[in-house]
């Protein structure tokens, strides 16, 4: 399609963005601003997270998945607050030669994570972005007031703990580079079905929204794990003046994660470093029962009043030297 044959701005608002603005706030994408009630006796949490293509994602990546990560990104964010997530801004950058068949795409990915997670876009902007793709989302969330995790908040005596299995996206970033781009895939390549799980972790991140009331009630810091699971934690530790000690023999892994780690033991700095996973790496006072959370957590580590930093245990970190903790854009 040429760029005389695409609509305009208002028309593209119109055909792919107003149907997505779903809450009475959003006031149909007809003003410049949305008009957000909070629901009583909550505190508004907000978050923003931006994805470029070259930096976030592959230009080749279909926008229906590219629009849900960076949606998806935030929610995450939202989640590890303690959040439960009510809306979002988009900013939409698009390239010179952007398809009506692209922009289906994109709205129909948005419409499917916001029947999945019950949110409605409220508003945002659009512009040109000759460079390529590029998001960037503000998330809009709630939590009982005074109950938002923050991650300055860990205490000696805690137990530190995270969701799901880390590592996946990290190990599916270059196994969906070398299908992109036709080179050989890495040496520790996992069987075709285990690797297919990487590229969909990477593709796809999973927030722990069914988690965000339960750690309201239980947890006393958190965050999400975007950047690395060595880095988040030493951030954590640094923001909460503490120290945090890990056990990596403890730190989840994925099948396909392990099986990558049987060809090369390496593996396990990428997983650990990585980022792009959007787990939650959380503390809570002892005693908390994991069987209880509705999404699984596996207990990681502790908290302690010495030196603020992170330290690593466990026999995996005897053969553990990671090049850098973790993903940093500057």
């Amino acid at each position: 399609m040429t760029s005389a044959a695409r609509p305009g701005e208002d028309d593209l608002i119109a055909r792919w963005l107003r149907p997505l603005a779903t809450d009475p706030a959003a006031l149909g994408l007809r003003d410049d601003a949305a008009c957000l009630t909070p629901p009583p006796g909550h505190d508004l949490v907000l978050t923003k997270d931006a994805l470029a293509a070259g930096v976030h994602f592959f230009a080749a990546d279909p926008w229906d998945l590219v629009a849900r990560k960076a949606l998806r990104t935030n929610l995450s964010d939202l989640a590890a607050k303690g959040a439960r997530p009510l809306g979002y801004l988009l900013a939409l950058g698009l390239p010179d030669d952007w398809t009506a068949g692209q922009m289906d795409a994109l709205a129909a990915g948005l419409a499917a994570d916001q029947a999945e997670f019950a949110i409605a876009l409220y508003g945002g902007d659009t512009i040109r972005s000759p460079a390529g793709l590029m998001l960037s989302i503000t998330a809009i969330g709630a939590v009982p007031t005074g109950r938002m995790l923050a991650r300055t908040s860990a205490r000696p005596g805690d137990a530190v703990y995270v969701t799901g299995t880390i590592g996946d996206a990290a190990l599916g970033l270059p196994l969906r580079r070398a299908r992109i781009d036709g080179t050989p895939p890495p040496a520790w390549q996992p069987p075709p079905d285990l690797a297919d799980h990487l590229v969909d972790r990477y593709l796809l991140p999973r927030p722990r929204t069914a988690l965000a009331a339960w750690l309201a009630g239980h947890a006393s810091a958190g965050m999400d794990v975007s950047d690395g699971l060595l880095i988040d934690a030493g951030r954590m530790a640094a923001a909460s003046g503490v120290a945090i000690t890990l056990d990596l023999d403890a730190v989840p892994l994925s099948p396909a994660v392990e099986a990558a780690l049987d060809l090369d033991a390496g593996c396990l700095a990428t997983a650990l470093t990585g980022g792009d996973d959007y787990e939650l790496l959380f503390c809570a006072p002892p005693g908390l029962d994991p069987a209880a959370a509705p999404v699984a957590i596996t207990r990681i580590g502790h908290v302690s009043a010495d030196t603020p930093g992170l330290r690593l245990t466990g026999r995996r970190h005897a053969d553990f030297t990671a090049i850098r903790p973790g993903f940093r854009h500057f």
